[in-house]
C-alpha cells in the first residue's frame, strides 16, 4: 500500500522490468500526482505483462509474413497505401477481403503497407465515431480478414482515442448515470469560460444530454456524436493503452493517433498542444517500447508546422513518424502559380530531432488538403486563392470558426487530381497526368515515409453525387469503387487509371530499389531556379545519392546543375526511364513540361 504521500510505493515501482528507466512512472506521477500514481502504475504494469506474454506467445496473431516485415527498420522499399476497408468491393465478398485480393494482385512489391482507415463498427463520420474500439464491423468482414491482409502488407491501425459515438457502451452507461462511466466524459459547468479553446471546425463545442441526474452539458469538439473522453480520469488512459495494445496484437505495426493535439482539456486554457497530451503520448510510447518495439507511433495533427514537429518530442520520447501537413497545400501552391519558390524555401528548412524519426508524406487522403499547416509559410492572401481556385475546381472549402467571431477556410475538400487541373478545363488528359505525376513525384522524393490515398494512385475524379448524398464535403473523394469495373478501367489502354496507376507504379518501383530514399537518410534542396524544384538524397551511410529535378510549369525549362558536385563523377542514368544521362560532369538539362529526372550516377 502506499503511504500517505505516495513516497514509498512509487520508490518500490522503480525497478519494474517494464519501466527500467522509470519514465512511465514519471509519466503517471505527472498526470495524476503522486498520491495516486501507485495504484494507477501498477493497473499499468498489470496490463504490459498481460500483453507482454500474449505478444510473446502469438506476434502479430501468427502472421508470420508480417510479423517479419514488421520488426525491421523502415526503409526505402516502404511506403503506405491509405484505404477505407470498403474502398473496393465485389458481389458476396466481404469487402476487407476484395480489398485484400485487389491489393495481394496489384500492390505487392510497389507498396509495404496499408493504412486501414476505421473499420470498427461506428455511428458517423466514415468510421471515426467509434462503438467499440475492439470489434470489426460485421459489413466489412472480420479480424480474421484484418490478419489475413497483414499477412502481406504492414497494416496501420486508427487509434480514435480523441472521442467515441454517442452510441457507444460508454457513453450509453454515462446517460444511465452508471457509475463506472460517470467520470468517462466531460462535463462543463454552467458559465465556464470556454473562449481560449481552439476550435478545429465551425460547430459547437458542446452537446446538452438528457440523464437521470439532470441535464449535463457534454464536451464535443468534432460532432454531437462523437464524444470527447475524460484523461483526467486515470480509468479513461488504461482503457486506451489497453486498446492500442490490443491493436498490436492484431496485427498493427504502425498506430495512427488520430485528432491527438486535443486529447487533454483543461478549463481556461486552448485545450490544443497541452503538456499533459504530449505526456499521454511519451506514456503510450513507453507502453510500446516496453512490449511491442516493433509498434511505431504516427501522430495526426493537421495544425501549424512547427506545432506538428513537437509531436516528434525530443526524437526518442514521443512519435515515430509524424505526418507531414504543410506539403498538400504547398506542393499545390507550387504548381498553380509555376514556381517551387516556397515549397524549395520550406523544404530547405525542414529537420528532424533525431535519426529515428521520420515524416509521413502524403499529398492526399480521406480527409481535405489542411490549409492552416500552410499558415504563416503561405500569406492569407495565397491561401484564400487556394480555396478560390479548389471552388473553380468544382471543389468545396470548409471552415472554422476564429476566436473574433469570423471563419477562415481550414480545409479545401477536392479529390487532389481535380485540384491540380486548369479550372478553365484548357488541358489536355496527357498535361493532367503528367502534371498528376509530378506532384506525386516530389512526395515521393522528399525525406520520410510516402503514403499515397487509394484514389489517387487509381487516378480517380471527384465525387460530388456523393456529397449529395452525404450532405458531408469531405465525401468528394471517398468514392467506393466495383472491383470489376475498377480492373476493367485499369486493362483499357490509354484509360486515365491505366496511365495514371502505370506511371505511380513506375515511381514507385524506382524508389523501391534505391538506398537514397531511405526514409532516414539525408536532404538537401539545390537551387534550380523557381520553376523547378531541386533535392538531392542520400542514403544514410551517405555513400548513395540521387538528384531529383521536378519541373512544376507547363513550358520546358532549362536547368544548370554540376552532377558530379552531388553524385560523383561518372555517366549517369535516370532511374524512373533508365534513360543515359549523357555527360560527365557539369551538365545542361531541358526539362520538358511536368517532367521529372531522378538522376543517379550508373554503377
Amino acid at each position: 500500500m502506499p503511504d500517505r504521500d505516495g513516497t514509498s510505493s512509487i520508490a518500490s515501482l522503480r525497478s519494474s522490468p517494464f519501466d527500467g528507466s522509470g519514465r512511465l512512472l514519471e509519466h503517471v506521477v505527472a498526470l495524476y500526482g503522486a498520491e495516486r500514481a501507485g495504484a494507477i502504475y501498477e493497473q499499468l504494469e498489470a496490463l504490459l505483462e498481460r500483453y507482454c506474454t500474449r505478444l510473446a506467445a502469438e506476434p502479430a496473431t501468427g502472421n508470420s509474413a508480417s510479423t517479419e516485415a514488421a520488426r525491421r527498420a523502415l526503409t526505402e522499399r516502404d511506403s503506405i497505401l491509405i484505404t477505407y476497408a470498403d474502398g473496393v468491393t465485389q458481389s458476396g465478398v466481404a469487402p476487407l477481403r476484395s480489398l485484400a485480393g485487389f491489393c495481394r494482385d496489384r500492390l505487392v512489391n510497389l507498396v509495404s503497407g496499408i493504412h486501414l482507415l476505421p473499420f470498427y463498427p461506428s455511428s458517423s463520420d466514415d468510421g471515426f465515431s467509434v462503438v467499440d474500439y475492439h470489434a470489426v464491423d460485421p459489413s466489412l468482414g472480420d479480424w480474421e480478414d484484418v490478419t489475413g491482409l497483414g499477412r502481406h502488407f504492414r497494416l496501420m491501425f486508427d487509434a480514435v482515442i480523441n472521442h467515441i459515438s454517442a452510441s457507444s457502451a460508454w457513453f450509453q452507461g454515462f446517460l444511465s448515470d452508471h457509475p463506472r462511466y460517470r467520470d468517462y466524459f466531460i462535463v462543463v459547468p454552467e458559465r465556464t469560460d470556454l473562449s481560449a479553446v481552439v476550435r478545429p471546425r465551425a460547430l459547437p463545442l458542446l452537446t446538452n444530454f438528457s440523464t437521470p441526474s439532470g441535464e449535463k452539458a457534454v464536451w464535443t469538439t468534432f460532432s454531437a456524436d462523437q464524444i470527447d473522453l475524460n484523461y483526467h480520469n486515470p480509468d479513461v488512459l488504461l482503457e486506451i493503452i489497453e486498446t492500442v495494445l490490443f491493436y498490436v496484437a492484431h496485427g498493427a505495426n504502425l498506430i495512427r493517433l488520430d485528432a491527438i493535439a486535443y486529447l487533454w482539456k483543461e478549463f481556461g486554457t486552448p485545450c490544443i498542444h497541452l503538456p499533459q497530451t504530449h505526456r499521454i503520448i511519451q506514456l503510450l510510447r513507453g507502453a510500446l517500447d516496453a512490449v511491442a518495439p516493433q509498434a511505431l507511433l504516427i501522430t495526426e495533427t493537421n495544425v501549424l508546422h512547427e506545432d506538428n514537429v513537437s509531436y516528434f518530442g525530443d526524437g526518442t520520447s514521443e512519435a515515430q513518424v509524424v505526418y507531414n501537413f504543410a506539403l498538400p497545400p504547398l506542393v499545390l501552391h507550387a504548381f498553380h502559380t509555376g514556381s517551387a519558390a516556397v515549397l524549395s524555401r520550406w523544404a530547405a528548412g525542414l529537420r528532424l530531432p533525431s535519426p529515428h524519426v521520420t515524416f509521413l508524406n502524403f499529398l492526399a487522403s480521406h480527409d481535405g488538403v489542411g490549409l492552416n499547416p500552410a499558415r504563416g509559410i503561405l500569406s492569407e492572401d495565397e491561401v484564400e486563392t487556394l480555396a478560390q481556385r479548389t471552388v473553380a475546381q468544382g471543389g468545396l472549402v470548409s471552415y472554422k470558426s476564429n476566436a473574433d467571431g469570423t471563419r477562415s477556410p481550414y480545409e479545401l475538400n477536392i479529390n487532389y487530381f481535380d485540384a491540380l487541373s486548369d479550372p478553365h478545363g484548357d488541358d489536355s488528359l496527357d498535361r493532367q497526368v503528367d502534371r498528376f505525376v509530378a506532384a506525386h513525384s516530389i512526395m515521393l522524393a522528399l525525406i520520410g515515409l510516402p503514403g499515397i490515398y487509394f484514389h489517387s494512385l487509381l487516378g480517380s475524379r471527384g465525387w460530388p453525387a456523393g456529397v449529395a448524398l452525404t450532405g458531408q464535403n469531405r465525401t468528394i473523394n471517398r468514392q467506393k469503387l466495383i472491383r470489376a469495373e475498377l480492373e476493367a478501367d485499369l486493362a483499357r489502354p490509354g484509360s486515365l487509371r491505366q496511365r495514371v496507376f502505370g506511371s505511380l507504379a513506375a515511381l514507385l518501383r524506382a524508389r523501391n530499389g534505391e538506398p537514397a530514399f531511405n526514409p532516414y537518410g539525408g536532404q538537401v534542396v539545390i537551387p534550380c531556379g523557381e520553376p523547378v524544384f531541386g533535392l538531392l538524397r542520400q542514403s544514410q551511410s551517405g555513400t548513395e545519392a540521387v538528384l531529383c529535378l521536378h519541373n512544376v510549369t507547363a513550358a520546358a525549362q532549362h536547368v544548370e546543375v554540376d552532377l558530379g558536385a552531388g553524385l560523383g563523377s561518372g555517366d549517369y542514368v535516370d532511374l524512373i526511364t533508365g534513360r543515359e544521362i549523357g555527360v560527365r560532369s557539369g551538365c545542361h538539362l531541358v526539362l520538358q513540361p511536368y517532367e521529372v529526372l531522378w538522376v543517379r550516377r550508373r554503377p
